[in-house]
């Protein structure tokens, strides 16, 4: 089983997928990571030098190998946190494995985010006008998975716990289909 985790950047999706993929002795694999690899620069020089646009190209196009089995199966993916606004980029993570979303209150975000510079849709000084927009404008695109957990108050660890019951169960649901 493969295993998608998305949400807005600072939810704890690379933190949950390093020790979900660990307890479930899967492969741990980040689309950032991937996406600066096939780029040779790393995202925020993606955005500052090409832009944007050529970003979400980058992340489609590693999005549809994925979903074409070239990082093989077994896997746990980080998503970056726009991931999914496009439709056919949800539509071939479904095909690739249970979609979890996980989600934190503003606060919380702007707590695990910081200053870190490293984000470059938060490089500007409305921050908290930025995520709360992101976040709204990306609520229908967050919606749509098959699990939503909200991180604010919980631990890596109970998180990877809610996580791995819903695959369970899942495992066990998906075998009668």
């Amino acid at each position: 089983m493969n295993i998608v985790l998305t949400g807005f950047m600072g939810t704890g999706k690379s933190t949950v997928g390093r020790l979900l993929s660990r307890e479930l002795g899967l492969k741990f694999l980040d689309l950032d990571d991937l996406i600066e690899r096939e780029a040779g620069l790393e995202v925020k020089d993606i955005f500052a030098v090409q832009g944007e646009a050529r970003f979400r190209e980058l992340e489609s196009s590693v999005i549809e190998r994925l979903s074409f089995g070239a990082y093989g199966g077994g896997i746990v993916i980080s998503t970056g946190g726009g991931a999914v606004v496009n439709p056919k980029n949800r539509t071939m993570l479904r095909s690739f494995g249970k979609v979890v979303c996980l989600k934190a209150s503003v606060d919380e975000i702007l707590r695990r985010v910081g200053d870190r510079t490293e984000r470059p849709l938060l490089a500007r000084p409305d921050k908290r006008e930025t995520i709360e927009r992101l976040l709204k404008e990306r609520d229908g695109a967050y919606g749509d998975s098959d699990l939503s957990i909200d991180t604010t108050a919980l631990s890596i660890e109970q998180v990877v716990s809610r996580i791995r019951a819903f695959i369970e169960t899942s495992a066990k649901t998906d075998t009668y289909k």
